[in-house]
């Protein structure tokens, strides 16, 4: 009989503690009155601040792998596959550097290259694939395919103090070939804002003329030529321009 009052006693205390312990566990944490500033914040907000720590942590690392591993490896990718199509481009060959399929030996043994348009659309995010778009672009226009051109040329994404303006201008190109002259002097005039310097600018001012010249706006047109010997004087095209004053101030009756 006194055994059994012992285990009874010993269930007792034993529900006891986890009653004490469920109240514990059910008890609202209490925070330092004394805590300020970041600190109470923390402590209010202790689950929701951890979650988005981690949550950040997180991004940080993709971030760091794709910039730093991912990034560098497929640039790499973009400039090997790239060699093959600007030789051909140097060489005046630009449906093959535009599309590739000829057979090249590399140290992976022998392969079709990749042309431009290839290596644009696969490279996308890497600065070698936009560069790519701007090849591209060119090998379209010296083709006579002036729409597609002008897509690629949009596509290009870089600010070379040299190539940047060219590819602008370029659309311009493309844009007198399609006879639409108001585009090209658009085009013409931002190449030539896009860089100041002493080819780009005035070998572009002077398009931007000639595209005048064709609208029959000879004062335009003189306009431009007038700045180009005014501002580029010594340039190439500077040493040049007075033949163009002439011609349009008689073809105006400036």
């Amino acid at each position: 009989m006194s055994d059994l009052k012992e285990e009874a006693k010993v269930d007792n205390n034993e529900v006891d503690q986890n009653v004490e312990e469920t109240v514990e566990e059910t008890k609202p944490r209490v925070i330092d009155p004394n805590l300020q500033g970041i600190q109470l914040f923390y402590e209010k907000n202790k689950t929701m601040v951890n979650y988005v720590g981690g949550g950040f942590l997180a991004l940080v690392a993709v971030f760091c792998f794709y910039k730093f591993y991912y990034l560098p490896d497929k640039e790499k990718e973009a400039t090997n596959e790239m060699y093959w199509a600007q030789t051909a481009f140097e060489s005046d060959s630009f449906r093959v550097a535009l599309n590739g399929g000829a057979m090249i030996m590399t140290s992976e043994g022998q392969k079709q290259m990749m042309g431009f348009e290839a290596v644009a659309d696969e490279y996308s995010l890497t600065k070698t694939g936009s560069l790519a778009n701007y090849y591209a672009g060119i090998c379209l226009l010296r083709t006579g395919k002036f729409e597609q051109a002008i897509e690629r040329l949009q596509k290009f994404d870089g600010n070379d103090a040299i190539i940047a303006p060219i590819a602008i201008g370029a659309i311009g190109d493309c844009y007198m070939e399609l006879n639409k002259l108001d585009e090209a002097v658009k085009y013409y005039l931002k190449a030539a804002e896009n860089n100041n310097n002493t080819f780009t600018t005035p070998l572009f001012l002077k398009k931007a003329g000639f595209a005048y010249e064709q609208k029959a706006n000879y004062a335009e047109a003189l306009s431009m030529y007038e700045r180009i010997k005014k501002e580029y004087g010594e340039s190439s095209v500077g040493k040049e321009i007075e033949r163009d004053i002439a011609k349009v101030k008689a073809m105006g009756n400036l």
